[in-house]
């Protein structure tokens, strides 16, 4: 055998070893802070801090209702969680300037003429172009895929599409609302409709992003109810002739400087080494944006909150950022994001390396008076997906949230979909993982020892 080989297979068994002595270690200092997780529950749950995040996040959607990247109504809002942050003891709170799109949904309505007249519940997708003021009025074609769609090319020129996609999961569906005016516009389609990306509708349209493509020309795009979109489907197999009107005000203004939010408990050992907890400060202009991401913000404040109030100070750095648009982080242990409900947790989802999990699995058990300990793999989040990518681990919360893309992107996105116990429950998960990665003796493990990137979202 090459020595040179002899020499690795060595280096690789010592080092296998001695993690396995090192985990046992670990796993024992991980159960060493059971006390500390019972206290954060306690005051979570049960104590002091009982429904306080909840109260929060009511007072503030109640006060600002939704809050559109680039509006003045979003910056109000953000000026209000830098007093209330201070007020809470927080450290090194400040904004973080970022630079943000500004679009501007103005007036808009959608109406039926052929084959009855019926008016169309309906909502501009995110940076949509306008239809002029005289609106656009045209027949319309329905189609139930992509496939169906380019199949059907030549019918398209000066029509509406209307796409009736079946609902096979958000991650699937959700590419109709992204990509079918760009697919549409391709073919010679002055306009398109979607069909809500959700399970479930009450006659209730639901909004988000749309992505223009380079080269095919912007047309007017928004989505409609899962209601309407069948029901077009109906007539047009039975070879009605459907026009539809579409009026839509929307302007895509030159971008404006916003904020990230930012609080901190400075870590006593290692300050510079942070855990990050995360959610989103801005909405869709529907609703009250208290589930998305209202929830995942509020509790994010109150990790950081909760180890205040217990006068706990863990060696590296907790770090709380309510997103809007970018930020520029250099050591992380781990990150995490909130941004698909805050309904009854029941524990983590993570992506790390083989030994951060083996790690992250023993954290977890310190939530089993919770039942809230379970780790799932394939940890998610827009905000910090470039970071997970990179190395760093990321985490995201493991909630009972199968009804969130009820109310996802909708006018129904009220503080009536909250519940306060869960939010209480889901606080004290982001504040016992976070402290207690925050204050171990070593960082989390990774592939990679250094990361700084620049990330972009919304």
């Amino acid at each position: 055998m090459d020595w040179k080989i002899l020499i690795a297979l060595l280096i690789f068994q010592h080092s296998s070893v001695s993690f396995q002595l090192d985990f046992a270690n670990i796993r024992r200092e991980i159960a060493g802070y059971q006390d500390i997780a019972n206290q954060i529950i306690d005051l979570s749950v049960y104590g002091a801090a009982q429904n306080q995040s909840y109260n929060r996040l009511a007072n503030f959607t109640d006060m600002f209702g939704y809050r559109l990247a680039g509006t003045v109504n979003l910056e109000n809002a953000i000026d209000y969680m830098l007093q209330e942050l201070q007020a809470d003891k927080l450290e090194n709170v400040h904004g973080e300037k970022a630079e943000v799109p500004h679009w501007v949904r103005g007036e808009e309505y959608a109406t039926m003429l052929k084959p009855r007249v019926h008016s169309l519940p309906m909502l501009g997708l995110g940076y949509s172009v306008g239809t002029g003021p005289k609106g656009i009025q045209a027949e319309v074609i329905v189609v139930r895929s992509f496939d169906e769609l380019e199949a059907r090319a030549a019918e398209i020129p000066g029509k509406i599409v209307v796409y009736n996609q079946d609902y096979l999961g958000y991650g699937i569906s959700v590419e109709y609302r992204a990509l079918g005016a760009a697919k549409a516009a391709k073919h010679g389609a002055v306009a398109s409709l979607i069909r809500s990306i959700t399970p479930l509708s009450v006659d209730s349209p639901h909004t988000g992003m749309q992505d223009y493509a380079q080269g095919i020309k912007q047309i007017p795009t928004a989505c409609i109810t899962v209601e309407d979109a069948e029901m077009m489907w109906r007539m047009a197999q039975r070879g009605e002739i459907i026009e539809v009107f579409l009026n839509m005000s929307a302007q895509n203004l030159p971008n404006v400087m916003s904020r990230n939010t930012v609080a901190e408990i400075k870590g006593s050992t290692y300050p510079d080494q942070t855990v990050l907890v995360s959610g989103h400060l801005d909405s869709w202009d529907v609703g009250q944006g208290a589930m998305d991401d209202g929830g995942g913000a509020f509790i994010s404040w109150q990790a950081l909150s909760l180890v205040r109030q217990l006068g706990l100070r863990p060696k590296r750095t907790l770090r709380m950022v309510l997103w809007t648009a970018e930020n520029e982080v250099d050591t992380m242990s781990l990150v995490m994001e909130s941004d698909e409900g805050t309904f009854t947790p029941s524990g983590i989802q993570f992506t790390g390396n083989a030994n951060a999990t083996k790690i992250m699995t023993e954290v977890l058990k310190l939530l089993k008076p919770i039942n809230a300990s379970i780790l799932d793999k394939q940890g998610d989040g827009t905000d910090i997906g470039p970071w997970m990518s990179a190395g760093v681990p990321g985490a995201s919360l493991r909630n009972a949230n199968d009804n969130y893309f009820y109310y996802h992107h909708t006018n129904g996105d009220t503080m009536t979909v909250q519940d306060p116990i869960a939010m209480n429950l889901c606080s004290a998960v982001w504040a016992v993982t976070a402290f207690v990665v925050a204050d171990m003796d070593d960082m989390l493990p990774r592939d990679s020892d250094h990361v700084h990137i620049r990330v972009k979202v919304h």
